[in-house]
C-alpha cells in the first residue's frame, strides 16, 4: 500500500513543486502541504473525509473553512483537485515527496538517522559535518528512536544505508556463522 500511495502521490507532488519553483514560492507552498497534511492526519477529519457518504462539497468545505486565509486561490484549486479526485488523504505523502523535491533543488541531502537513544544537538552537527565531508553535500538531518537497535547508530541518506547499530552487528555475526 505504502508503495501505491507513492507512485500516486508523485504526480501530485511534482506539479505542486513545478508550480512553486514557477512562481517562486517554494516555501510557501511547502508550508501550505504542511498545514493540509496535518489537517486531514486529523482523526476526526481523517474519518469526514474517508466518508463516502459525505459528499465532495462537503469535504471541500470542512477543508476550506477550516485553512482560512492560509489558502489562496491555487492553494483552494489544489483542494478541489485532491478531494475531485478521491486523493486528500494522500496529503502526508505528497507533502513528503514535495519535501524531497525542494531539498534536492536546494542542493541538500535528506539524512534519516535512527539511534537507540535521543541525539542531541550537538552530536547531530557532527554527524551533519561529517556526512557533508563524505557526501560533498550539505546535509538536513532527521533523526528517531528505535530502542530495537540496542545501541549505535543507522543512517540512511538516499540510497545509502550506514547501519552501525549493535543490532545490525549481531545480525551480521549470525549471518556468517550461519544461524
Amino acid at each position: 500500500m505504502a508503495a501505491d500511495a507513492i507512485t500516486i502521490a508523485r504526480p501530485y507532488a511534482e506539479a505542486v513543486f513545478g508550480r512553486a519553483l514557477e512562481s517562486g514560492r517554494l516555501a510557501e507552498w511547502g508550508e501550505v502541504l504542511e498545514f493540509l497534511a496535518a489537517v486531514v492526519s486529523d482523526p476526526a477529519a481523517r474519518d469526514f473525509v474517508t466518508n463516502p457518504a459525505v459528499d465532495q462539497q462537503q469535504k471541500i468545505e470542512l477543508i476550506l473553512d477550516v485553512a482560512g486565509e492560509r489558502l489562496d486561490e491555487e492553494g483552494k484549486n489544489l483542494v478541489r483537485l485532491l478531494v475531485a479526485n478521491g486523493r486528500l488523504v494522500l496529503l502526508p505523502e505528497i507533502t513528503r515527496l514535495y519535501a524531497h523535491l525542494q531539498s534536492e533543488h536546494e542542493g541538500l541531502l535528506d539524512v534519516q538517522v535512527t539511534t537507540a537513544y535521543a541525539l542531541g544537538e550537538e552530536l547531530e552537527k557532527e554527524i551533519a559535518a561529517i556526512l557533508k565531508e563524505k557526501l560533498g553535500r550539505e546535509v538536513k538531518i532527521s533523526s528517531e528512536e528505535d530502542p530495537g537497535l540496542i545501541g549505535g547508530v543507522k543512517i540512511r541518506a538516499g540510497d545509502l544505508v550506514i547501519d552501525g547499530s549493535v543490532a545490525g552487528q549481531l545480525s551480521r555475526l549470525a549471518n556468517e556463522l550461519g544461524i
